[in-house]
């Protein structure tokens, strides 16, 4: 399926790493900042692994030089990050006061990546929604407030920042707000049916309705950017969706094969079918019924065709196992199971530090290519893409600092992205490592480690380059096309 002789990526291709506010930044109550959802769900006993939170996480907010020369030694030419809208709005609403502070520390950070040479890729929102706006109207689920006041800091922000910044994305994977936030309850807020987890939730509607509401917010705050800003700023705009490749457990099973694609609608095509065809896919629509929210004219009107790219985060693989009979009322996936091997006992890929992550680099081309075919290929941007290390936090530094296996990872996606652009056609044209360092990631605390620099908590949040910072602009000198 091609090799590195022959694939190759475009000479104009942009690759770098992502990261994201809560994540990094630390410095939660400082200079005005509001508290976020996250803020509250980490005060929560049991909710995250070894009861961290991002209070300091890699104190990004106060070494925003140290995170930039990194980005500099590892050769990167665009990173990708998120504001904290508690940062800019405190409590969040249109009518609140906005923070001249924390808008300023993120204009001068985007100076100071200009003046390195690198260019930014801002998410307008990674998860972390003002905690006052859920106390005030229950935050996603109001479609009406929220769409209201997330177009207002969309409008704040791209006033703000002008011509310095060229690439937007107003959504950060808004399959985890949803799922995990108002079905599973695994994430902030925390909502789900399971009494156990949460005193409040119904799984069965919420998270329909908050992928809504997510999906209209993207549509309105794009209107505003075309409407009131690209003229002026020559910028681009879209939304950043997570989905895995879907392999058949039993590709002999007509079932099973036809599951895959139903997964793939689930999770992706959930949200990018009102984009690229107006409307929510077939299997959803027969499995929800009324549950999946109707369209007005008005919102489908903003959300269809409101993206510039797609941006698109990809981590793994997973086999596909029809389930007989009715869906399980809280049932997200399309009534079918999720696996990590097949029917023969094979594993997807090798194991990591994150159980539901087995890297399958094939599975990266096969989706590029799916995706490129039912959404007329448009121009993909991959804002993330990476992996943890099976027992990576308890290896000694030395050791850890040798992460052969990320390299690998890195090698073998980066060939299939350039396989996919030179054999398949898919138009991709950016890549953001997920992620330049290792941070909070999120219910699972500071025990799993992402980043290709290591961040040592216990001792001031030092920051040392592992292998894998040092190789990945070798892996994409060899494929990106000498101009």
């Amino acid at each position: 399926m091609g090799s590195a002789s022959t694939s190759t990526l475009p000479a104009d291709f942009l690759w770098g790493f992502a990261t994201a506010s809560y994540q990094i930044e630390g410095a939660v109550n400082e200079d005005g900042r509001g508290p976020s959802i996250w803020d509250t769900f980490c005060k929560i006993p049991g909710k995250i692994a070894g009861g961290a939170t991002g209070d300091v996480a890699c104190d990004s907010y106060h070494r925003t030089h140290e995170d930039i020369a990194l980005l500099k030694e590892c050769g990167a030419k665009a990173y990708r990050f998120s504001l904290s809208w508690s940062r800019i709005i405190p409590l969040g609403g249109r009518n609140d006061p906005i923070n001249e502070k924390g808008l300023q520390h993120y204009i001068k950070f985007v100076d100071d990546l200009h003046a390195a040479g690198i260019t930014p890729l801002i998410t307008l929102f990674h998860w972390d929604l003002p905690d006052e706006l859920d106390k005030r109207y229950g935050g996603l689920l109001n479609k009406e407030e929220f769409v209201a006041d997330f177009a207002h800091y969309a409008r704040v922000v791209f006033e703000a920042f002008g011509s310095r910044v060229k690439h937007w994305i107003t959504f950060n994977e808004p399959w985890c707000s949803s799922v995990l936030g108002y079905n599973v309850g695994q994430f902030a807020p925390g909502r789900t049916s399971d009494r156990a987890k949460s005193p409040v939730g119904d799984s069965s509607r919420e998270c329909w309705i908050v992928g809504h509401s997510l999906l209209v917010a993207h549509g309105a705050a794009v209107k505003i950017y075309r409407d009131e800003f690209k003229a002026r700023d020559g910028g681009e705009i879209g939304i950043t969706l997570n989905g895995d490749w879907a392999d058949p457990w039993d590709p002999e099973n007509p079932a099973d094969v036809e599951a895959c694609d139903r997964k793939i609608e689930f999770a992706i095509s959930w949200f990018a079918d009102p984009i690229y065809h107006g409307k929510y896919p077939d299997s959803m629509v027969k499995q929800l019924g009324d549950r999946l929210p109707k369209w007005t004219p008005e919102d489908i009107a903003l959300v269809h065709g409101s993206n510039d790219f797609y941006g698109m985060n990809h981590y793994c693989a997973n086999f596909i196992k029809a389930k007989s009979g009715e869906p399980d009322p809280n049932d997200t996936a399309g009534n079918l199971e999720i696996l990590l091997q097949n029917k023969k006992g094979e594993w997807v890929g090798p194991e990591t530090q994150s159980a539901w992550l087995r890297p399958c680099a094939i599975g990266f081309r096969k989706l590029l290519k799916w995706l490129s075919e039912r959404y007329n290929y448009p121009k993909i941007y991959v804002t993330e893409n990476g992996t943890s290390l099976k027992g990576e936090n308890d290896l000694p530094l030395e050791q850890l600092l040798q992460d052969e296996f990320r390299t690998q990872y890195f090698r073998d996606y980066i060939g299939a992205m350039a396989d996919a652009y030179t054999l398949d056609g898919v138009n991709v044209r950016a890549y953001m490592g997920w992620s330049l360092m290792d941070n909070f990631e999120w219910a699972e605390g500071y025990e799993t480690r992402f980043g290709v620099t290591f961040v040592d908590y216990e001792n001031g949040q030092k920051r040392i380059p592992k292998q894998s910072a040092k190789e990945i602009g070798k892996i994409f000198d060899q494929y990106i096309e000498k101009a």
